[in-house]
C-alpha cells in the first residue's frame, strides 16, 4: 500500500509542476488545431477532409504532448539532484519510473481526446471505432511517452534532451504516414517506417477512424505492445548502468 501511496504522491506532484502549467497546457491545445488548420486551408476542400486527417492529427497531439516535457523534466531532475533523491525511496526503480512516466501518458491522451471531440462537434464520424480508438490511443501515449524517457535518460543536459526529441520527433511526421502514406515514401525509407511504433498506432487510428488501415490488428497491437516494453527495458538499463552505478 505505502508503495502505490508513493507512486499516487509522485504522479500528483509532477502533474502539479509540469503537466498542468499554462504554457503546457496551451502548446497541447493549440499545436494540433493549428496543424490541421493548416492541412484543411491548404487542401481546399473543407471539413470533408478531417477524417482522413484525424488519425494523424491525434498521434501528433500524443507525441508532442508526452515528450515535450517528459524528455526535459527527467533531464531537469537528475542534474538539480533531486532524483536521486527518489532512488534512495522503498520501492523498485521499475515502479519509480512508471510513476514518472504516469503523468506523460495522461497528458498525452488528454492531448488526444481534444482534436477527438473537435471533430465530433464539427463533422459526422459515422464510422468511428471506439473499441478500437481508445487502446490505440493509450497505447500510443505509453510508447510516446517510453520514448521521451529513452531520450531523457540517454541525455545529460535539458538541451541535448530537447535536440534528441526534435531529432525524432520531426521526422516521425512524415515517415510515421501520419499525414503521407508510408506506401508514398521512398523506398529505401519504409524500413525506418515500419520500424517506429507510431506508424502502427497511427494505423489502427486510421482503421478505427476511417477505416483505411493498411496492416491487420494481429499485427499492429502486438507490435505497439512489444515497441513500449523494449524503450522502457533500455531506459532502466540506462539508468541503471549510467545514473546508479
Amino acid at each position: 500500500m505505502r508503495k502505490w501511496i508513493a507512486f499516487w504522491n509522485i504522479l500528483l506532484k509532477d502533474m502539479r509542476s509540469y503537466y498542468l502549467k499554462p504554457p503546457n497546457i496551451s502548446w497541447g491545445l493549440l499545436f494540433p488545431l493549428v496543424w490541421v488548420a493548416m492541412f484543411l486551408i491548404r487542401s481546399g476542400l473543407g471539413l470533408e477532409m478531417l477524417p482522413e486527417l484525424l488519425p494523424g492529427l491525434v498521434s501528433l497531439s500524443i507525441l508532442f504532448g508526452t515528450t515535450s516535457v517528459l524528455a526535459v523534466t527527467v533531464t531537469f531532475e537528475k542534474k538539480g539532484r533531486s532524483f536521486e533523491r527518489l532512488l534512495l525511496a522503498p520501492f523498485s526503480l521499475e515502479l519509480l519510473m512508471l510513476a514518472k512516466t504516469s503523468g506523460a501518458i495522461l497528458f498525452g491522451t488528454a492531448n488526444a481526446f481534444v482534436p477527438i471531440l473537435a471533430a465530433v462537434i464539427l463533422t459526422d464520424l459515422p464510422g468511428m471505432n471506439w473499441a478500437m480508438l481508445i487502446p490505440a490511443t493509450l497505447l500510443i501515449a505509453v510508447s510516446s511517452t517510453f520514448l521521451g524517457l529513452l531520450i531523457a535518460v540517454s541525455a545529460r543536459e535539458v538541451f541535448e534532451a530537447q535536440t534528441f526529441s526534435n531529432f525524432f520527433r520531426f521526422p516521425m511526421i512524415f515517415l510515421c504516414g501520419l499525414f503521407f502514406p508510408v506506401a508514398s515514401l521512398p523506398v529505401f525509407l519504409r524500413p525506418l517506417s515500419y520500424a517506429l511504433p507510431l506508424t502502427y498506432g497511427n494505423d489502427i487510428l486510421r482503421g478505427s477512424i476511417a477505416g483505411t488501415s493498411l496492416m491487420p490488428l494481429w499485427l499492429d497491437f502486438p507490435v505497439l505492445l512489444g515497441s513500449c516494453a523494449l524503450l522502457f527495458y533500455f531506459s532502466i538499463n540506462i539508468i541503471n548502468r549510467k545514473w546508479i552505478t
